[in-house]
């Protein structure tokens, strides 16, 4: 793995302003051109009175309530630049990717993994390393999913986000399991491993071989408030191992309490997502249909009759349209919290493989689309970063001539020209391959002057963290956390016991040891909104029983004792947990008694106290013989409020 030193920030911001005080200075130019004027002196200049206010809005060092990245897979300078002059004409501008103010570019380079450069920059990355470096910070191998080089997992943007109490939302024009909004959601050594049956592809990140599961399991266990996409037929395989083995993983989604939605109706119907209700909507089998029909580009194919691009009659309806999901994701997403919200239009890359004009410039109006609803409520709420850019660049170039030994296409554009395109970078039939230049990355709103200039891919994920002030520390996010139990239970009754303040966690597991006989696995449930709450049956056999919970992600260890009794009245809620790294110190600091008990854990009604795991069992022991000897023992904690420094430092 490299390091990469960052540039500071401050000069940058005050460049940004210097920058905007002198375009305050500039005359109002012309409106964008038309194609009818743009031979006319300056008929090809852009507005600068609305770029100059825009600029002037987007000038802020933060932070950000919520940000929206906005990813076009593929979409390199060529890409946007053909699909301008095909829809706007060579002096127009595409009205929402040119109209972010801040622009800069970014490098995009990966890793890689082995060999005699291992370690050394791989100049063409794929989508899995780039998605990867901006989610995580992190640069990787291609083919990785937000796995470093070693094959360690790396917290993403959204997780992150997510346990910082903000609202999360992951939407993509492509299978859900594709690499840009896998690297959201999963952490895999080979981007196919898209479901349980790809067992080869997946190999030792499988479940049944003690992995952490296909991009599809882990992107219902990392549990967005929203997902939607394409992929419907991964969620409908089955899961070979863990607590819902033998359930297809749509029907584990809605058994964990997910609102599953496969259509434009069920999703309108939608009125709320959050962790207690989260969507979760596939829309087709695989990647949506594009928004024009095919071209095919053949060597010479630019010396032929220019086309013009065609609709495509298999594409969604439009409440399904990149647009309208952003616009949905907005709605369901708003609120006091604040979000992070990742949207990709996929298929500009997927097109530009295959050589397909019009496929590529509809999936990059597609995307303008939703970057202009991303924009409007951007503008409207005055506290959101919006930044558009790519993962990595591609192979169409607008030429001259046509190419003797390349494939080609001319197409006619708005401006009534002819503008040929041509794929070079493989032969007919085949895929054309990425390429290695850097791209373009933009921003508005606050934040957002972190884009300018030169920076890496990994750059991103630092803007976007520092804009919303987010915790990295996720282990610490549930160090403090606590676990509530009743002091008391009648044998095989049920009962609840709360881990709670496990906001760094996504999910816990449970172990119930009773007073004789094995352990009882309870599984694991989803943390919502830093709680999970098991429903526990009680053993037969009487004596005192021991509740293990442990946070799947931070490994935090809390113990509840419980005493099974003959005659034990209906369970009132008290707590035991055992220290955890950093609580409990013994000086009172922390909000405990200076012994490392934490008050405030006795029941409603005066309840037995409540104390660590390791001293729970001789006081429940002593509180036995007191009951005994007639005597009654009545207290009441009040647990003071604590705090947690949110120091940013890096997990």
């Amino acid at each position: 793995m490299t390091t990469r030193t960052r540039r500071p920030r401050a000069a940058l911001a005050t460049g940004a302003v210097a920058i905007a005080a002198s375009l305050v200075l500039v005359p109002t130019a012309a409106l964008a051109a038309t194609p009818a004027d743009v031979a006319q002196n300056g008929g090809a200049a852009r507005s600068i009175d609305d770029s100059t206010q825009a600029l002037l809005d987007s000038v802020q060092a933060g932070p950000a309530k919520n940000v929206i990245l906005l990813i076009g897979d593929g979409m390199g300078d060529s890409e946007i630049t053909s699909a301008r002059n095909y829809a706007y004409g060579a002096g127009g501008t595409l009205p929402g990717i040119d109209s972010l103010p801040l622009t800069g570019q970014y490098t995009t380079y990966s890793l890689n993994k082995s060999g005699p450069n291992a370690g050394k920059p791989d100049y063409v990355p794929d989508s899995a390393a780039t998605g990867s470096a901006w989610a995580t910070g992190t640069k990787t191998y291609d083919n990785a999913i937000s796995v470093d080089v070693e094959g360690t997992p790396q917290d993403t943007l959204l997780e992150i986000a997510k346990a910082n109490g903000l609202k999360t939302g992951n939407v993509s024009t492509a299978e859900l399991q594709d690499a840009t909004p896998a690297v959201q959601a999963a952490h895999v050594a080979a981007r196919s491993c898209y479901g349980p049956d790809t067992v080869e592809q997946c190999g030792d990140d499988a479940l049944d071989q003690g992995g952490l599961g296909s991009i599809s399991e882990q992107i219902i266990g990392t549990r967005a408030d929203l997902t939607l996409g394409g992929g419907a037929a991964s969620f409908t395989q089955t899961a070979r191992a863990g607590q819902y083995e033998g359930s297809a993983l749509f029907d584990q989604a809605a058994d964990r309490g997910y609102q599953v939605v496969r259509d434009a109706a069920g999703l309108d119907a939608v009125t709320a997502a959050d962790q207690t209700a989260p969507v979760l909507g596939t829309f087709t089998d695989g990647n949506f249909p594009t928004r024009y029909a095919a071209t095919t580009a053949t060597v010479g194919g630019a010396d032929l009759a220019p086309q013009t691009c065609q609709p495509n009659p298999a594409r969604l309806s439009t409440d399904l349209s990149l647009r309208s999901l952003t616009e949905k994701s907005i709605d369901l997403l708003d609120g006091d919290a604040g979000f992070f919200l990742q949207v990709e239009g996929a298929s500009i890359d997927k097109r530009d493989h295959s050589a397909d004009a019009c496929g590529q410039i509809g999936e990059v109006l597609d995307l303008d689309e939703a970057v202009q609803a991303a924009l409007e409520f951007a503008e409207a709420d005055g506290n959101t970063m919006v930044i558009v850019t790519a993962d990595h660049a591609h192979t169409s170039q607008i030429v001259d001539s046509t190419p003797p030994a390349t494939l080609s296409t001319a197409l006619t554009t708005v401006d009534g020209s002819t503008m040929k395109i041509a794929y070079g970078t493989a032969a007919e039939g085949g895929s054309q391959q990425h390429t290695g230049t850097q791209l373009r990355v933009a921003g508005y709103g606050p934040g957002a002057a972190n884009v300018v200039g030169l920076i890496d891919q990994t750059d991103n994920f630092f803007t976007i963290v520092n804009a919303l002030q987010l915790d990295r520390d996720l282990d610490g996010l549930s160090a403090d956390a606590t676990v509530s139990a009743p002091a008391e239970v009648a044998p095989g009754a049920t009962f609840d016991v709360t881990a709670s303040g496990v906001a760094g966690d996504r999910q816990v597991s449970g172990v119930l040891t009773p007073a004789a006989g094995d352990p009882v696995d309870l599984g694991t449930v989803d943390v919502i909104d830093g709680v999970a709450t098991f429903s526990v049956t009680a053993p037969d056999e009487l004596g005192s029983a021991t509740v293990t919970l442990t946070g799947v992600q931070s490994g935090v260890v809390l113990d509840a004792a419980v005493t099974v009794a003959d005659g034990a009245v209906a369970p009132a809620p008290t707590a035991s947990a055992s220290p955890v790294p950093g609580s409990g110190d013994g000086d009172g600091s922390d909000g405990s008694d200076g012994a490392g008990v934490v008050p405030g854990a006795g029941t409603a009604g005066g309840g037995p106290l409540a104390f660590t795991g390791s001293e729970a069992l001789p006081a429940l022991l002593l509180a036995a013989m007191l009951v005994a000897a007639g005597a009654v023992l009545v207290a009441r904690r009040r647990r003071a409020a604590g705090t947690f420094d949110h120091s940013g430092a890096q997990h």
